[in-house]
């Protein structure tokens, strides 16, 4: 499952008949860059079924591949993606940068046959 917002709607004009009356959207998958910088999107976006009913600017949890299809068993639909949840509340902490190496941390050094071994690096 990966998280996207919703962008907009999808109205067909002809569609293939287990489609009949199934709501598509439109999903811009969030990355986490832009979560980390407040500005949640950033992916290629997609197209997919959905039966919450989300507004436009909505943050969804989807599904993709076959999985999608699921909430239709055991009828046959071609669907590639599916809205399964509606985020209410999102708390994200960016990973930390690595720090630097601490003094009389152990770190591998490469004897000259090719083994390694540890050994205490002091600063």
């Amino acid at each position: 499952m990966r998280l996207g917002v919703v962008r907009g709607t999808v109205v067909l004009n002809h569609a293939v008949p287990s489609l009949m009356g199934v709501r598509l959207v439109i999903l811009e998958p969030v990355t986490a860059e832009r979560l980390a910088a407040g500005n949640p999107g950033g992916g290629k976006c997609l197209i997919a079924a959905d039966q919450l009913g989300p507004g436009v600017g909505q943050m969804v949890g989807f599904a993709e591949g076959r999985t999608a299809a699921s909430p239709w068993y055991p009828n046959d639909i071609p669907v590639d993606a599916y809205c399964c949840l509606i985020v209410e509340n999102l708390n994200y902490t960016p990973p930390a940068a690595p720090a630097q190496q601490a003094p009389d941390q152990q770190t591998a050094v490469a004897k000259p046959n090719g083994k390694k071994s540890k050994q205490k690096v002091r600063s």
